[in-house]
């Protein structure tokens, strides 16, 4: 247990850094859990109060730490090999994991499969050799077997990673057996003496983790430094918990994000939302017993996508995109609220259902330039595809095509699959439910909609927004319900990633139950102004976190050398002289008008951080990020530190910079916020 914890009410400045981005002493081409306490000793030297985590659970063969197998357990990424007690008594094993580490740590970027690959064929080795004395420290009364009283979770962890394992990484909804099981077939898999081992081997390593962890995490608390965990708010599909936990899921939908600018067909994450209904009924369990692990470690955490607690974009899961997605809960459109607005049956039928012309279907595939391929596939469409209305030319959907998947699944020309599913997203409602209806995001721009005339348009629109405001007050309750259960089932402090478009009752739901927000500089702004204005540091609420970058952004470095207005964002923070090429001087003067930000947080990526110096700075700066969002590489959630913490504690000129950012203060409202400055 640790002592008491730092206070989370006080101002402070803040570092993010990924627990792998950290070149410790000792580490093995990674960061690991103990490299956070000689981390911690960097920030407490530099005045740094809070250090934020990326997610550090288990997210096996796959990097992002946002697809975790467990919302529990820890990732063996972050396991120090050689300060297992067991590590010692073996011959030979630390100098076999030097070697190792030092091919690894090379690596300009840690290469994450090769890594966690070979330390878990350490690992298996190493319990392999003390499998005996570890069976024997598993059994009541005995150090691991009161661990894993502590924690049962890690029962149900255990029996998945194992039957995870025995069926090659598939997804457990491919395993031939145990898809769906009770806790009574859990219990029973964890009792089998036959397989007893195999589960033990992901006991013992929790254990160990969370040893490691723990003591970095007290460390880190002892020397006043705040440390904030990141929570996201969905579980991956193929995860433990929902596997042994499927009736707190909907697994029918997939969560996501509906169209923007950047994504237009929207965004569909394929994580499963949550049956909250199920959850009620249970006491929020999971949610509370999921809090109560996480406050080991953490003084405060970053609930990742809080408008998902109000409400949560949802697609069906026959569908690939999110464009015909709905938000849940919502106020349904029902039969009797478009009788009103004089739709019969028919009509309601076509304005929720796509009717396909048959010139459209014939000219989509002149694409092809095949007659014969155009006459197949077109004969295939009508047969296999769609029903004719009378003796219209006009088609419906058969009733067989559930979603955008059956239609891929046709292996059509892509000329006719494409076609095929925009005039699958072509109508104004989505029926979700019998005789309930949502409005289509591009509900609009389709061809039920076109054929209103001005006057039934008007009364649709007065319904919508009707329904909008209804939905409104029921995120409002809800978001307040569930938040409010987390705030009751930990005393951590709660930070919300508040981004994207958000609801109004999202601040108010926030302010009231004094949840910080996120303010990230480049995006907080007054958009329906003319040229879109920063808001001033001045007027940023108390009660949130500044930050000029996320682990999903480009750096403070790159957003300013290709992506920034630089003129106007200079005018902005009062230094109209900033020079086009970032440097430290460019660098400190950004930063500490950022650092006078009147919100209790004010933190910094540690790669924004390192920009003070001369000596940190990338050849290219886009190495520099974490994450590019809707890539999938090698690259991404695999960075590390320029250089190991020993040396760059040894910059008096990073060092400096930082501890002078920590000392700013806030520019509170009537003091100037501009000022004359020299070149930097």
């Amino acid at each position: 247990m640790r002592g008491s914890a730092p206070d989370s009410t006080r101002r402070r400045v803040g570092v993010v850094a990924p627990v792998g981005a950290l070149r410790g002493t000792g580490n093995f081409g990674v960061g690991e859990f103990p490299d956070l306490t000689e981390f911690a000793e960097l920030c407490g030297k530099m005045g740094i109060g809070l250090i934020q985590l990326l997610p550090v659970n288990d997210t096996g063969y796959e990097s992002s730490p946002y697809s975790a197998l467990t919302a529990f357990g820890l990732h063996p990424l972050y396991l120090r090999l050689s300060d297992l007690p067991e590590t010692a008594k073996i011959p030979g094993i630390l100098d076999k994991i030097k070697a190792i580490g030092v091919e690894f740590e090379k690596e300009l970027r840690f290469p994450y499969l090769r890594i966690i690959q070979a330390k878990m064929e350490l690992l298996r080795e190493i319990y392999a050799i003390h499998e005996k004395e570890i069976a024997v420290k598993a059994q009541a009364g005995q150090s691991l077997g009161a661990w894993i009283d502590a924690n049962p979770w890690v029962k149900a962890y255990a029996v998945f990673r194992r039957l995870k394992e025995t069926n090659n990484e598939k997804s457990w909804k491919e395993w031939p057996s145990h898809r769906k099981v009770s806790p009574r077939d859990i219990d029973a898999l964890w009792n089998d003496t036959k397989l007893r081992s195999e589960h033990l081997f992901w006991a013992w390593l929790q254990a160990a983790l969370d040893a490691q962890f723990n003591k970095a995490a007290s460390a880190i608390a002892k020397a006043g430094i705040i440390l904030e965990g990141d929570l996201p708010i969905l579980m991956n599909e193929d995860s433990c918990d929902v596997w042994a936990h499927n009736e707190f899921f909907n697994l029918d939908f997939s969560a996501g994000a509906p169209p923007d600018m950047y994504s237009p067909a929207g965004q569909n994450w394929g994580f499963p939302i949550y049956d909250w209904q199920a959850q009620a009924r249970d006491d929020y369990s999971w949610w509370r017993n999921r809090l109560q692990a996480a406050g080991k470690y953490y003084q405060a955490y970053r609930i990742d996508h809080v408008l998902g607690f109000f409400r949560i974009w949802a697609s069906s899961r026959k569908d690939n995109s999110a464009a015909l997605g709905c938000y849940i809960p919502y106020s349904p459109i029902t039969v009797k609220d478009l009788a009103a607005l004089g739709f019969d049956e028919s009509r309601i039928r076509w304005a929720s259902r796509p009717h396909v012309p048959s010139g459209e279907i014939w000219n989509a595939l002149q694409e092809i330039h095949d007659q014969g391929r155009i006459d197949q596939e077109g004969q295939r469409i009508f047969n296999e595809v769609l029903d004719r209305i009378g003796d219209e030319e006009l088609w419906l959907f058969k009733d067989s095509i559930k979603g955008e998947r059956d239609i891929c699944g046709l292996n059509l020309h892509p000329s006719a699959q494409q076609y095929l599913v925009r005039a699958w997203q072509n109508r104004i409602f989505i029926e979700y439910q019998k005789g309930r209806f949502f409005p289509a995001w591009f509900g609009r721009d389709s061809r039920a909609y076109g054929s209103l005339s001005e006057a039934e348009k008007e009364k649709l629109e007065e319904l919508l927004e009707k329904k909008r405001l209804e939905a409104e007050k029921i995120w409002e309750r809800e978001g307040e319900k569930l938040l409010s259960v987390l705030i009751a089932s930990s005393p951590m402090l709660p930070c919300a990633e508040d981004l994207g478009a958000v609801p109004d009752c999202v601040p108010r739901v926030l302010a009231k139950l004094k949840i910080l927000g996120l303010r990230v500089v480049r995006w907080f702004r007054v958009w329906d102004k003319e040229q879109q204005p920063y808001v001033p540091f001045k007027d940023y609420p108390e009660l949130s976190v500044c930050t000029p970058a996320v682990h999903d952004s480009s750096c403070l470095r790159e957003w300013w050398e290709r992506e920034a207005d630089q003129g106007q964002f200079a005018a902005f923070i009062g230094v109209p002289s900033l020079v086009p090429v970032y440097n430290p001087g460019v660098a400190k003067a950004i930063l500490k008008q950022v650092a006078a930000a009147v919100s209790r947080f004010r933190v910094f990526q540690i790669q924004d951080l390192l920009h003070l110096s001369p000596k940190w700075y990338a050849p290219d700066p886009a190495s520099e990020r974490i994450n590019i969002p809707g890539t999938a590489s090698g690259f991404n959630w695999t960075y590390r530190l320029p250089a190991s913490i020993k040396e760059i504690a040894r910059d008096e000129k990073f060092i400096r910079g930082v501890q002078e950012l920590a000392q700013v203060k806030p520019r509170r409202a009537g003091r100037a916020n501009n000022r004359k400055g020299k070149k930097h």
